[in-house]
């Protein structure tokens, strides 16, 4: 991987980094023997780059630059820059690492990343830290015109809440050739969002690629123009899902999926407007509107025997759904697949499982 960009001025989420890992051997670079204050307010951007300089003229195994446990360091958009003369990076965050709080204060600096590194081989970060990046007053902002591409993320299958490119709010956002294995869904795509496109991706394991959740507590959801296309799904727990919860409003529309290949994957196709995760949910009239949906040239297997299941809601409906070149088998050589539906309507050519309750 010869780029790898920590693009999180896009999202400006707050992630925290779940799981740990120690590397025998590795050569440690405590950033406080850089420098680094710790205390959240003074920048610690060149007492980082010192250490991460000298990560990366280590010859050895497993140098590690570390960011100890109990402070938090203010980092300034930064570009940590290789090549490095070791194949085998670390980063253990066991510390907090912020942003800038706020657009204004990025005045004069790149709002496009924060943490920046490139050339870098052999790269991984891991810790119980947290990477926070100030969200709440960029929210209102849109993030446009932007293309993520060579991405490597990986979190354990175990892990909760581990998305790997959660995608809100934005237009024009083009995801290429990367990467993905986490603990939930490699990439979710949520309202507001439109001109999505994602092309090359493996995803697994996970929960695949979603749209939504969309509609929860009532909510209006806007998602259209997301296209798919020339992707591969490994061993998740869904594969091309579309979740809403009842009593929404608004739409999702306009999104193909094309050129899929399915490698045990639990749930192939599943459009789900009763999603529900905590079992707790009343029924509701109200949906959010799914409409002019295609899946074209899904290939691969099904641990499930239910690979096509388009659950829409009783009231409103799915128009327009378009299942052509399907053939999904089940992993189990000794059973078949079917598919099922509920109010769902458009048409079927060419499919393993037929659908015949798509009318």
């Amino acid at each position: 991987m010869q780029e790898l960009f920590f693009i999180i001025s896009l999202l400006m989420c707050m992630a925290t980094l779940g799981w740990s890992r120690s590397y025998p051997g590795a050569m440690p670079y405590n950033v406080m023997n850089f420098g680094a204050v710790g205390n959240g307010v003074t920048d610690d951007s060149q007492a980082f780059i010192k250490a991460w300089n000298a990560v990366c003229g280590d010859t050895s195994n497993n140098p590690t630059l570390q960011v100890p446990q109990g402070k938090k360091f203010l980092l300034q958009p930064t570009s940590f820059q290789g090549p490095c003369k070791s194949s085998n990076l670390q980063v253990q965050i066991e510390g907090n690492l912020i942003a800038p709080e706020g657009p204004s204060s990025w005045k004069g600096k790149d709002r496009r990343s924060w943490l920046y590194f490139v050339n870098v081989n052999g790269f991984a970060v891991n810790g119980n830290g947290e990477i926070d990046g100030q969200g709440s007053q960029w929210w209102k902002l849109c993030s446009d015109d932007a293309t993520l591409s060579n991405l490597h993320i990986s979190a354990p299958e175990s892990s909760p809440n581990t998305d790997g490119i959660d995608i809100s709010a934005s237009q024009n956002i083009h995801i290429l050739n990367s990467n993905i294995a986490t603990g939930d869904d490699c990439i979710a795509i949520n309202t507001g969002s439109s001109q999505i496109n994602v092309t090359g991706l493996t995803c697994g394991p996970g929960h695949g690629i979603s749209i939504g959740s969309l509609g929860k507590q009532g909510e209006a959801a806007a998602v259209e123009e997301v296209h798919v296309k020339n992707c591969t799904l490994n061993a998740t727990q869904n594969g091309l899902r579309i979740k809403t919860w009842q009593g929404g409003s608004g739409y999702a529309r306009k999104i193909t999926f094309n050129d899929i290949t399915l490698t045990d994957v639990d749930n192939p196709i599943i459009i789900d407007q009763f999603y529900c995760p905590h079992e707790q949910c009343s029924n509701e009239t109200n949906a959010v509107k799914i409409s002019d949906v295609s899946y074209t040239g899904i290939h691969g297997t099904s641990i499930t025997q239910d690979a096509i299941a388009l659950n829409c809601s009783r009231t409103v409906g799915c128009d327009n759904i378009v299942l052509e070149h399907i053939h999904i088998a089940s992993s189990n050589s000794k059973e078949g697949t079917y598919s099922t539906c509920i109010n769902a309507h458009g048409k079927c050519d060419d499919s393993v499982p037929s659908v015949g309750c798509l009318k």
